[in-house]
């Protein structure tokens, strides 16, 4: 039987990302931790009111149960893994992401101290996202679990994984430290795209 969903393959191999993240954290994060949701997925979905549905219009619709968990973990997943690359054609966010960053929050500065904080205060496991709303305006945005901004209506744009197994191979309990680093290889190319 062919798999429902699949985890698509990564634009950078597992070793690309260090030292600000490690090609054993990358490896496990990606092969074992997001497979295994995408796997359990596989399992949960044929024959339910789920199957012939997006993963992310799963992601989206469902809010409790099993299925929700693991469909909410694997999107968000996806989502964190395609935000890097170290090109040099990805360094540099476009002129209407900074816009929108400078109109709601002031700076780039500003808006990485305002995700930092949520990422670093966000207690247990969960989710640090930088949304956009309906009208365009930015926030930052904490949510545990699986959740993710699909089901509060918003545009997911830019994520940190705060879940323990994303950077305690490489920073211990130094969860400060992992979000400064993850500014060094954010593909902005692929951020900026989130907001059209």
């Amino acid at each position: 039987m062919n798999p429902l969903f699949i985890l698509p393959l990564l634009g950078y191999n597992f070793g690309d990302l260090a030292p600000m993240m490690s090609a054993a954290t990358v490896e496990t994060h990606y092969s074992k931790h997001a497979q295994a949701y995408i796997d359990n997925l596989n399992r949960m979905v044929p024959a339910t009111e789920w199957e012939g549905m997006s993963l992310e219009d799963i992601a989206r619709k469902a809010t409790t149960g099993p299925v929700a968990q693991n469909a909410g973990q694997a999107w968000n997943h996806m989502m964190f893994f395609e935000q890097f690359n170290l090109g040099k054609n990805a360094k540099h966010p476009s002129d209407e992401f900074l816009f929108l960053v400078e109109q709601s929050f002031g700076s780039m500065e500003a808006m990485r101290t305002a995700f930092k904080q949520a990422a670093t205060t966000l207690f247990g496991s969960g989710w640090t996202w930088l949304v956009m709303d309906d009208e365009g305006h930015l926030s930052v945005q904490q949510y545990l679990n699986d959740d993710n901004p699909l089901r509060h209506q918003l545009r997911p744009v830019l994520v940190a994984d705060v879940w323990e197994h994303a950077y305690y191979l490489d920073y211990r309990n130094r969860r400060g430290d992992y979000i400064d680093n993850l500014w060094l290889i954010i593909n902005w190319q692929v951020v900026s795209s989130r907001i059209r």
